[in-house]
């Protein structure tokens, strides 16, 4: 997320760029530069010019920021800029606790690289047939991965995978990759890695487990934190005491109650889900 300017968007009126904002996209690749300019994206948010910077220096970084707060376009900046788009082999790879995440991650890439010709991102996840995933990645390399720590070792270790060019490895909410047990994998995985890379770790939270790590695989890392946490004049919490068989209808009078924008809703399982989305469907 970079912050854009509407009332200036589709019009023939230059763009209110800052001074600062103006200097480091000066830094940026010509084709990064264009797609920045076509999404009307105009100002940086604060963790954007805290991290790009030295992540564009090619230092190690450990950024901490609040959600939405633009951590993901920071560091997909910085990975795209790396990038020789004419060498087929894998340069970077982004490491996510979820296919949920990694899915979210690749998209944005994608748009952020949308004028830069050949670029070829693929996502990496289990719960899919690995068949598709394996041709993908050997029929032609791709320059970035996308995915989950277990499904990438599992590619790697049959072979499938090289990471012998990678140049940047990124760790994208670093405490949840710790809670879902991908310490091993996350391991095995960069032992088998250039020692001369860059080393991007992303986290919500910095309890001990992610500065051991972080220790482990970064050397000298800039730690950037900018606007930590969510205030209570941000986030407006309501309980509902509805029961079981009312849930469904209760979501739908409150989506039509409060008709937001966008809207994110968790189940807590699959069947939940359909049974969530036939209704909603329906209504």
């Amino acid at each position: 997320m970079i912050s854009s300017n509407p009332k200036q968007e589709n019009t023939d009126e230059p763009l209110s760029i800052a001074p600062h904002d103006k200097q480091l996209r000066s830094r940026l690749p010509s084709a990064l530069q264009q797609t920045l300019q076509s999404l009307s994206y105009i100002n940086f948010t604060p963790i954007q010019l805290a991290a790009l910077p030295p992540m564009l220096d090619g230092l190690d970084v450990r950024a901490q920021a609040k959600t939405g707060s633009g951590k993901t376009a920071a560091f997909g900046l910085a990975l795209l800029s790396r990038l020789t788009l004419e060498r087929t082999a894998l340069q970077g790879l982004v490491l996510c606790p979820t296919r949920e995440l990694a899915d979210q991650v690749a998209a944005e890439l994608r748009r952020l690289g949308s004028a830069m010709p050949n670029l070829k991102i693929s996502t990496i996840y289990g719960g899919v047939a690995i068949g598709p995933q394996q041709a993908s990645l050997t029929k032609h390399a791709p320059h970035l991965i996308v995915g989950t720590p277990g499904r990438v070792l599992d590619h790697f270790e049959k072979g499938h995978l090289n990471f012998d060019s990678v140049q940047t490895l990124v760790l994208d909410e670093a405490d949840r990759l710790l809670d879902m047990g991908f310490t091993d994998s996350m391991a095995t995985l960069i032992a088998n890695m250039p020692k001369a890379r860059q080393t991007l770790l992303l986290s919500a939270t910095f309890p001990s487990a992610v500065d051991f790590l972080s220790a482990q695989v970064q050397r000298e890392a800039l730690h950037i934190a900018v606007d930590v946490a969510h205030t209570e004049e941000i986030i407006e919490q309501h309980f509902y005491d509805v029961p079981e068989s009312g849930k469904l209808a209760a979501t739908a009078q409150l989506l039509l109650k409060f008709q937001p924008e966008s809207a994110l809703i968790f189940c807590n399982t699959k069947r939940d889900l359909h049974e969530l989305v036939e209704y909603l469907h329906a209504a």
